[in-house]
């Protein structure tokens, strides 16, 4: 049986008074969006949400380093050399990775602590972990590196127990960004810097057409002939078109307690690094 839905006349004139006939054919039933599209816009319960990308990320975690390769032309990896960079792990001091997939950032990281340095990758996703512990192994970081289960908003550790942080493509995905903002200052030692790398808004109009026209269009069908996950790559731009620009996340990081916040764009603004300081005495 279809799914009950008001006729477009009927609809407008429910809602809006009598209807308009220059935007009936607006109004007409819809099919519901697919499950990624619709959480990817914020159009989800907390649970749904978290649930959905938990699976997600479980199910594409085989492919992930592959697909990200092909989808950025290799960039990514450039954006995650500045960002670890930009974080200034001490040689023989403590970082911390969270959202940290199948590990980059955290080997990236680290190779600036050094031998006596430590580093942890944080994760809800099993099946991340796994890839991030393969290839902390082949990389012969398998002591300095440790990855474990847990979640962004509430990290289990010690405060003020990091001399740095990083976040990877992951704070668009937890379900309260600016509480795991605040958990990362809570673990920071003062004086600590944390940088996020996230997507970001493109600053030229033509810049913004075309990469919404790749987002759109070349994503889903790659993401979904590499991933063999029907729905992943629907969430993925969805969720980049709906997340907040350059200047709010600025000042998301701001009310989370860090000061001395900038961003470095990348790529014409297509994606951003967003680096703040735990002020020292709270200053």
């Amino acid at each position: 049986m279809a799914p009950f839905c008001l006729t477009p006349a009927k609809s407008q004139e429910r809602f809006f008074g009598r209807a308009n006939p220059t935007s009936v054919a607006r109004d007409a039933c819809l099919p519901p969006r697919p499950p990624g599209e619709r959480v990817g816009r914020g159009q989800a319960s907390d649970e749904e949400k978290a649930r959905y990308v938990r699976r997600m990320f479980g199910a594409i975690a085989p492919r992930y380093d592959l697909i990200n390769a092909v989808l950025s032309g290799g960039l990514h990896r450039r954006w995650k050399q500045a960002t670890a960079r930009l974080v200034q792990v001490p040689p023989g001091g403590r970082a911390i990775d969270v959202c940290c997939g199948t590990g980059d950032l955290a080997l990236l990281l680290a190779r600036y602590a050094g031998p006596r340095g430590r580093v942890v990758g944080i994760d809800f996703s099993e099946e991340m972990l796994r890839v991030a512990r393969r290839k902390a192994a082949a990389a012969g970081l398998g002591i300095s590196v440790t990855f474990a289960l847990g979640d962004a908003e509430a990290l289990g550790l010690p405060d003020a127990a990091f001399d740095g942080a990083t976040v990877g493509f992951g704070i668009r995905n937890t379900v309260h960004p600016e509480t795991a903002l605040r958990e990362i200052h809570r673990v920071l030692r003062p004086g600590g810097r944390l940088a996020v790398l996230e997507f970001s808004t493109p600053r030229r109009e033509v810049i913004q057409r075309l990469y919404d026209w790749y987002s759109f269009t070349v994503i889903p069908w790659v993401g979904r002939l590499a991933s063999r996950h029907s729905d992943a790559y629907l969430y993925l731009p969805a969720s980049i078109r709906t997340w907040t620009d350059q200047e709010a996340f600025t000042g998301m990081m701001v009310r989370a307690g860090f000061a001395q916040v900038r961003y470095y764009n990348l790529s014409w603004g297509i994606a951003a690094i967003h680096v703040g300081v735990r002020p020292v005495d709270g200053r």
